[in-house]
């Protein structure tokens, strides 16, 4: 059964969907945003327009005279904490998580030492400044490794290596996008996600949704080229580790301030549910999970973007 959100938002509100930017997810954003500004214009919110980020983005938001902004922006500048910021010095009401949430689940290495305090099982990592000494500090890793620009998304990025060879040469690519990097054991296991939603003062989880890649790890191509990753949903987890997974999911949103949506990304391996990472601003294009993930529980694409709607102003 489809639910329904009461609309919080008067539907005569100037509403701007952020999307594009200045990051290297510019193209996902461009096909969120897109998708989002049609959802509002069936929703009934005629006065809503897409404006591409750029360095003219206060200028455009007040010649337009915006009220809220959907935002539809990933990585860079539109998932650290950046435009959540400027949105605030502007009085402009937002959607999604505030300046501090964004900016932490930006940063893989500072989400994963929240997460740590508060009990959420990890794989064993290490985290790397670029005048640190490499070898040195991934000696308590074993090989194989993932290698992850701390502040980047969608994968844009990462390397899984094998040996030291690779893990120097790699290493050197990521840093052309990340001075800092984060290194994880390689591990084994089933790769799922699930969305975190808040509809007034409820907190839920979505479905899980499982998935199994035609290529070797869940990269850039695996989640946006159509054919190369199988999706199960919902995880064909038991119903005990489907409701630890859950919890887990709701506990880490809550652990690093998040609000109104998330979507926590986990490797399960034997049955334990490992967190990778927390996207703050997760896709909203034809491929994307959250919208699979909440279409299965009885949230269509449109009262999904009605939710989130809701949420402008709502940050802590």
């Amino acid at each position: 059964m489809e639910r329904t959100f009461e609309k919080l938002i008067d539907t005569n509100t100037k509403i701007a969907v952020l999307a594009g930017g200045m990051s290297n997810e510019r193209e996902v954003s461009l096909r969120s945003g897109k998708n989002c500004l049609a959802a509002l214009h069936r929703l009934g919110y005629k006065n809503a327009i897409l404006i591409d980020v750029d360095e003219n983005i206060t200028k455009n938001l007040k010649d337009n005279k915006i009220e809220v902004a959907y935002n539809a922006l990933h990585g860079k500048f539109g998932e650290d904490g950046c435009i959540q910021g400027l949105l605030e010095i502007l009085g402009i009401k937002y959607t999604g998580c505030g300046v501090m949430s964004s900016a932490l689940c930006m940063n893989k290495y500072y989400t994963k030492e929240m997460l740590k305090s508060a009990g959420i099982p990890l794989i064993k990592s290490v985290f790397i400044r670029k005048s640190e000494n490499l070898l040195e500090k991934v000696k308590p890793l074993k090989y194989p490794m993932m290698i992850k620009p701390v502040c980047e998304g969608s994968s844009i990025g990462m390397f899984k290596v094998e040996n030291k060879d690779e893990l120097i040469k790699k290493f050197a690519e990521a840093e052309k996008l990340n001075q800092d990097i984060l290194i994880e054991e390689f591990l084994v296991g089933t790769c799922a996600t699930v969305g975190v939603l808040q509809n007034k003062d409820e907190l839920f989880a979505t479905a899980i949704l499982e998935f199994r890649t035609k290529t070797e790890w869940y990269d850039y191509d695996a989640k946006y080229t159509e054919g190369m990753t199988e999706f199960i949903l919902p995880a064909e987890f038991s119903p005990s580790l489907t409701e630890e997974i859950k919890n887990i999911a709701i506990k880490s949103h809550l652990a690093c301030g998040c609000n109104s949506l998330s979507r926590v990304d986990f490797l399960v391996v034997n049955n334990i549910p490992y967190v990778l990472e927390i996207n703050t601003s997760p896709g909203m294009t034809d491929l994307s999970d959250l919208p699979a993930q909440s279409k299965h529980i009885g949230i269509s694409y449109d009262q999904l973007v009605q939710l989130i709607l809701n949420s402008a102003g709502l940050q802590k």
